[in-house]
């Protein structure tokens, strides 16, 4: 659990380096971007040992239905995490899309995940996206005006998520978490 835990508070500390001290973050030039990139890959590959190895109460288990509502949630997920990228019209109504997309990741997860690890893992997630939306709106104060979104964008999110999702459940289907129950 410690390399788990370990994991989270790196990927906090690297995500909120430029908020919190951004004069420090800026002294890094661009190679703060390339400290930023390792320090999150260092982070997730320490939260994915941390959490395989981790044992813990289970509170809750796995049912068809939150399977079933999980995988909504997932598609919605990645459709919003791509909207960003895209910059189509949902972005409009959410201002930090890829922090909503990590949100809606951790709550599926923990629908179908109730043991410690996972509510370690999913729910420390889902605190830093919170977090992290908190710092960003204070930092960048209001938002500025919405720009029209040529339909195309909309298309382009929405073949990167049928994409994003077949990958993803191939890697989980690999291994050995079957993400269709």
């Amino acid at each position: 659990m410690l390399l788990l835990i370990l994991g989270l508070i790196l990927w906090a500390a690297v995500h909120f380096w430029k908020r919190i001290a951004p004069d420090h973050r800026e002294s890094f030039g661009d190679k703060g971007k390339g400290i930023v990139a390792i320090g999150s890959v260092a982070a997730i590959v320490l939260m994915v040992i941390g959490y395989r190895a981790a044992e813990g109460t289970v509170y809750w288990g796995r049912t068809s239905a939150m399977t079933g509502i999980n995988n909504i949630l997932m598609v919605l997920a990645f459709y919003v995490f791509a909207t960003s990228a895209a910059k189509t019209k949902l972005t409009k109504y959410i201002r930090h899309p890829q922090l909503m997309a990590v949100k809606i990741w951790a709550v599926a997860h923990l629908l179908v995940n109730g043991d410690t690890p996972s509510i370690v893992l999913f729910g420390g997630m889902f605190i830093w996206a919170l977090a992290e939306v908190v710092v960003l709106n204070r930092a960048n104060g209001p938002r500025g005006p919405y720009h029209a979104v040529p339909i195309k964008k909309e298309y382009t999110a929405i073949i990167v998520t049928v994409v994003v999702v077949a990958v993803v459940s191939a890697i989980h289907a690999a291994l050995g978490y079957n993400p269709f129950g």
